[in-house]
């Protein structure tokens, strides 16, 4: 009897086990994930059989969960197969038969493993002392190997997603103008980023048209004289504590100005879009500052599918920072824009918030018809990039700029003379800034040779064509400004030399093409705040200037690094010598 009923027992699960395996096959290979046309027809019919199969065998509810379950195992692993294995394999071979070479793809990761190894072995070492601008192969060695390995238009791999290196000036700008609507913003990046910032910076089409409209105004020249005295005041303080703490020394003082020039374009931000002071702000900056450093690291694992979900303590503190970030900003402006709709009198109306909510309050579209402008929440948006934008991009300038002054004392010399002759000891306007061409030259040249962004990277929205190359969807394309500021072939054989005077008939005849210059990218999508930028630290140098001597102390090791922008290592520590 017994056997009997094992016998029985043995029977059932085998049916069970068969019909499980039936039931996996019709549901995976019967009703594919990516269906075709003409599908449809086979689709029925297996919908039929699996019902027969079904009536046939009188299954048991455990066997048709367990064909389920292994069905969804199934279809999860080939979706996974397709995303990490068979695609990226695809679009290798695709770019390999049109004669683009480039690193091999590794499952999953790409080249991110072999970045982060050759970044840190990178960053255990300084710049060479006999060669002190030659920063490119630390700051981004795998694009410097593969350069040389595999040429100027290569590839590498951005997880499971090929990048491709444009070093082309002409097919650069061809990538930043977007004519066709190809190139849009990477979606890969912007997912992590948006904590960080957001607004122009992030957004495509339409949409990006729109917040450009609103944002413009507030950036044209007669607005930003209205700025100068917020920018006068913020370097006026920094002059002030530099002499106090000279004086409290004996000849000179030595300090870390890359922390006093994020404090001072702090100050600038918060005065000249604000109307409030930095003491006011810091909260937002530090927040912003530690935000750049988690947003980056999450850059490594940002292409698996739903990482950025994860409870993990680096996304759930990056989640905590945008909340707090934004819940300042919220308070701020809604009370700055209560107080206009009321018609309060305010002495903050010339600031970049005030004239952004005016801008935004008499939005009209592109017909000239008025149009409902930005929300709240993308005004929040634009702000956190102002902040952010404002900060680095000027910090990192004058950063750079001092470094390498106090490297070429003879340059420095230069610029004190000049700015001696337009203002004397008086502060700087904006007339006198506008004649400064040796400060302008030397800035240029900094920016070449150090530019706060070290890339601009895009993705292809369909299958493109570019340079005769045809790119499926989805790809990566980087454009490394950076190395196209270095490319001796387009800025002759002292390219990676500190000279000014290349620029001393602007940029249209720097070099061979006119468009291998570009710090703030180019094209329609070009910074908008550059002018800003720009303004500021011609103003900041030229009162430091007025002022001081200043050398690198011997305790200064070079060391550029990349964190979203060209950040120094190990602070930047320089004697100051009251003159």
């Amino acid at each position: 009897m017994n056997v009997q009923t094992n016998s029985r027992k043995q029977q059932s699960i085998t049916g069970d086990l068969k019909l499980s395996i039936s039931l996996c096959y019709y549901i995976c290979f019967c009703f594919p994930s990516h269906s075709r046309h003409g599908t449809n027809r086979a689709n029925g019919k297996a919908m039929v059989g699996g019902v027969a199969l079904l009536r046939e065998a009188s299954p048991s509810p455990w066997s048709v969960l367990a064909g389920v379950a292994a069905a969804l195992v199934l279809w999860w692993a080939a979706q996974v197969l397709e995303y990490a294995w068979w695609a990226p394999r695809r679009m290798e071979r695709a770019l390999r038969a049109q004669g683009l070479r480039g690193t091999r793809y590794r499952f999953l990761w790409g080249d991110l493993k072999e970045e982060s190894r050759l970044t840190a072995a990178a960053l255990a070492r300084p710049v060479r002392t006999d060669r002190p601008h030659d920063v490119f192969p630390r700051v981004s060695p795998l694009l410097h190997r593969v350069v040389q390995e595999h040429g100027k238009l290569s590839f590498t791999w951005f997880g499971t997603t090929p990048r491709i290196t444009i070093t082309d000036p002409q097919l650069a700008r061809e990538v930043m103008s977007n004519k066709d609507g190809c190139f849009l913003k990477t979606k890969i990046t912007t997912r992590v980023t948006k904590l960080l910032f957001g607004g122009v910076a992030i957004l495509d089409a339409e949409k990006w048209a729109k917040h450009r409209r609103i944002l413009n105004p507030a950036f044209h020249t007669e607005k930003l004289k209205g700025m100068l005295p917020a920018f006068t005041a913020a370097c006026s303080d920094l002059i002030c504590r530099w002499e106090n703490l000279v004086a409290d020394s004996v000849g000179s003082k030595e300090l870390d100005i890359w922390s006093e020039f994020q404090s001072l374009s702090g100050d600038v931000i918060s005065r000249a879009v604000f109307g409030v002071s930095y003491q006011e702000g810091r909260r937002i900056f530090r927040l912003q500052a530690e935000q750049v450093v988690r947003v980056t690291n999450a850059f490594k694992t940002n292409h698996i599918p739903g990482f950025s979900l994860l409870p993990t303590e680096n996304n759930r503190r990056m989640k905590a920072i945008d909340r707090e970030t934004k819940t300042i900003l919220r308070g701020i402006i809604e009370k700055r824009h209560e107080a206009m709709k009321n018609g309060e009198p305010t002495t903050t109306r010339d600031d970049l918030l005030g004239m952004l909510l005016e801008s935004n309050m008499n939005y009209t579209d592109s017909d000239g018809k008025s149009s409902r402008g930005i929300t709240l929440e993308e005004v929040i948006e634009e702000c956190k990039l102002f902040y952010f934008a404002g900060t680095e991009t000027t910090a990192v300038l004058l950063t750079w700029t001092i470094v390498v002054l106090s490297m070429h004392p003879e340059w420095q010399d230069q610029a004190r003379d000049e700015v001696l002759e337009v203002f004397g000891q008086n502060n700087p306007d904006l007339s006198g800034v506008s004649r400064l061409k040796v400060v302008t030259m030397v800035l240029y040249e900094v920016l070449r040779l150090y530019p706060p962004a070290l890339f601009i990277n895009r993705r292809t929205y369909k299958q493109t064509e570019l340079g005769g190359v045809m790119y499926p969807p989805d790809v990566m394309v980087m454009v490394p400004i950076m190395f196209i500021h270095r490319d001796p072939d387009l800025w002759g054989d002292d390219a990676g030399e500190f000279n000014p005077r290349r620029f001393a008939d602007g940029v249209s005849k720097a070099c061979s093409d006119p468009g291998a210059f570009i710090p703030f990218s180019w094209g329609p999508r070009i910074c908008i705040g550059q002018n800003f930028a720009l303004l500021e630290a011609k103003l900041a140098i030229s009162m430091i200037l007025q002022r001081f001597a200043f050398e690198l102390s011997p305790a200064y090791v070079h060391a550029p690094y990349n964190v979203l922008t060209l950040h120094p290592q190990h602070g930047v520590l320089v004697r100051l010598r009251q003159l």
